[in-house]
């Protein structure tokens, strides 16, 4: 797994500075306001941070960008990063001060001159999330993001405040490695086993196998995979932090590769289809958060995963499958796979764990990336309570969500002739068709919501806590939550 960059919190000890080697960084306000940490730097740099702070580029900074002071005399330190802040940051300008820290800092170690600044746990866990790089797969793996030293005034308060951020943190980076990684790596056997390494943080973790899957009448799910020579698998992962409270279920789409099957995609930009696994990438990266925090709430993550291939055994649009519902499925589109994996693992979370609630993820529709482009998920909910908390948790955490509507108008572009209902409604209100598809395996008494990730899970260019690819949207959100709405 990614390593986070090695944080730690100390004391303000400004009579060293002059010696500290590295990076050194500080907070400067608008009008060039200092706190007492910059006003020392200031003073050995003879008086280059007001400068700095009096040139029209600072004026013309935004909250938490960063500036550059290269080879400061009066320093050891290779060069001085000006973070333009005020001493009360709010959180996603804190954020952002740690993200752009993090980018400037490179191999370099630093200094980050805090005192009493706040929200400092949300200034690191900026510069936790932004020093990811993904280098797995590559010969020359470059140089580790350098140790930073956050000094404050009170550092053992500090660090405290900032486990639950770091936990936060290296639950995005499980989601991101597992949806960053290429398929011939993260087989369906390989996922599971990632996913079973984590008892040793306390989970429990169950793997039901392929047989398994037949006894329980799986058939939508298994028809997926039935192409691959990679077995089908579902994945339970329990946290129980709530005592005897009926757990919060958390369901995610895991096709670790998706051609399409016979209704073959095309050919360009099929490579993306590693990240088809998202969701589950996602309830993985939550579950392990709620692990490490020791999360005093109950919490059941299930994840469907499956490799999606055409070949002599594959699934064929017109074949009729039998859900673990009972609902039979007419198949008009064998790349509308995702809903068929949600369909029996949603109902089976039911059955099985009788939930306070339900929240599903996917990379389901390309229909949502026209809707909503890369900025929101699509989020849909019949409960307004539920969708509501979810929306302001994302909110909170700076992950976009908008809510697309459910409606009964829309059953019948997916009623079909020969069975109970169709895997597609065709190309017209495509994300919300396929919402009302996964709706019907949702019992009435459950509140639910899908959030369709397709747009938010991987983005060939950098986000403000994230480098290009991998983004593990929702980990934050869902957290979130969590923590306000089911913990105790």
């Amino acid at each position: 797994m990614t390593q986070i960059a090695d944080i730690r919190f100390a004391a303000t000890d400004t009579d060293t500075l002059a010696d500290v080697t590295g990076l050194i960084a500080v907070l400067v306000g608008e009008g060039g306001k200092m706190d007492a940490n910059a006003r020392r730097v200031n003073t050995l740099t003879r008086k280059a941070l007001a400068r700095l702070a009096e040139s029209e580029a600072f004026a013309k900074a935004k909250d938490g960008d960063v500036m550059r002071l290269s080879y400061p005399t009066g320093l050891a330190a290779d060069a001085v990063l000006v973070a333009k802040s005020g001493p009360r940051p709010d959180q996603t300008t804190a954020r952002r001060i740690g993200a752009q820290l993090a980018k400037a800092q490179g191999k370099h170690p630093m200094t980050l001159l805090l005192g009493k600044t706040a929200n400092a746990p949300d200034i690191a866990l900026g510069l936790a999330l932004r020093g990811y790089n993904f280098t797995d797969h590559k010969s020359d793996k470059g140089n580790p993001p350098g140790n930073v030293t956050i000094m404050t005034e009170d550092p053992e308060a500090t660090a405290k405040a900032a486990q639950t951020g770091m936990a936060i943190a290296e639950g995005v980076f499980f989601t991101r490695d597992l949806t960053n990684e290429p398929a011939n790596v993260l087989t369906t056997d390989d996922f599971a086993a990632r996913l079973a390494a984590m008892q040793e943080l306390g989970l429990e973790v169950e793997i039901l196998e392929e047989d398994d899957l037949k006894k329980l009448g799986m058939g939508a799910l298994l028809a997926v995979g039935q192409g691959s020579a990679s077995p089908s698998k579902v994945v339970v992962m329990q946290w129980n932090g709530g005592g005897d409270e009926a757990p919060f279920a958390l369901v995610g789409k895991g096709v670790v590769f998706d051609t399409g099957g016979i209704s073959l995609k095309p050919g360009a930009n099929m490579e993306d289809m590693t990240m088809d696994m998202g969701g589950a990438g996602v309830v993985s990266g939550v579950m392990r958060t709620l692990a490490l925090r020791k999360a005093k709430a109950n919490v059941v993550g299930l994840v469907g995963i499956v490799e999606n291939m055409p070949s002599s055994t594959a699934y064929r649009p017109g074949d009729v499958l039998h859900s673990m519902k009972g609902d039979t499925i007419e198949v008009v589109n064998t790349d509308a796979e995702g809903r068929l994996v949600l369909a029996d693992v949603l109902w089976y979370a039911q059955d099985r764990f009788k939930p306070t609630g339900m929240i599903n993820l996917a990379t389901l529709t390309g229909a949502v990336l026209v809707a909503l482009g890369h900025e929101n998920a699509g989020v849909f909910s019949n409960s307004d309570d539920l969708a509501n908390a979810f929306l302001k948790a994302a909110e909170s955490e700076g992950e976009g969500a908008w809510r697309l509507p459910l409606s009964k108008a829309y059953d019948k572009m997916i009623d079909s002739h020969i069975a109970d209902v169709k895997n597609s409604g065709g190309r017209l209100a495509g994300s919300i068709t396929a919402a009302q598809f996964l709706k019907r395996f949702v019992k009435d008494d459950v509140p639910w919501c899908h959030l369709d990730i397709a747009g938010v899970a991987s983005i060939k260019a950098e986000t403000p806590l994230a480098p290009k690819g991998a983004t593990g949207w929702g980990v934050m959100a869902l957290n979130r939550l969590i923590a306000d709405r089911y913990e105790h």
